[in-house]
């Protein structure tokens, strides 16, 4: 029996929230700055840590209810991550930008290929915690339905 062609069209892809510390250093401008081309990259969606660390009950419930949190911090504060926490939001993967080999310093001291660094470490996984999938979730990639008509080869 031939194997089922998986979709690649991306509607099973997790759907996902990527929450940056955006702090002055620079490992906390890279943070953004991945997040904004991971977001740009279809990866996920980037929202504001800061609006999680009040509470915003919209930003709260919809980081609850994605399939993944990715949690970018710049230095090992971790802050966006410990604010993911203290709001019960699941982090399934976290990347501290110093942790990659990436000096912290002044607020414009990174380059291109340091932002590149954290964009490429987040599409492999790296940081990645180990936790079940939720329930009714279904895991992206691995389903042969796309839903878009393309019978697993758009």
């Amino acid at each position: 029996m031939a194997d089922t062609p998986t979709c690649s069209c991306g509607a099973n892809e997790p759907k996902r929230i990527i929450f940056p510390c955006a702090g002055q250093a620079n490992t906390g401008q890279i943070t953004n700055l991945a997040a904004v081309q991971l977001t740009e990259e279809g990866f996920g969606s980037i929202a504001c840590a800061s609006l999680l660390a009040i509470g915003s009950e919209g930003l709260v419930t919809n980081a609850k209810n994605v399939d993944e949190v990715l949690v970018l911090d710049g230095c090992p504060m971790i802050c966006a991550r410990k604010i993911a926490e203290a709001q019960g939001v699941p982090v399934a993967q976290h990347l501290v930008v110093t942790d990659l080999g990436i000096t912290k310093g002044p607020s414009k001291s990174y380059t291109d290929e340091d932002v590149e660094k954290v964009v490429a470490a987040s599409w492999r996984g790296e940081g990645r915690e180990k936790v079940a999938a939720k329930p009714g979730k279904k895991s992206g990639g691995n389903d042969t339905g796309c839903g878009l008509g393309c019978n697993g080869v758009c």
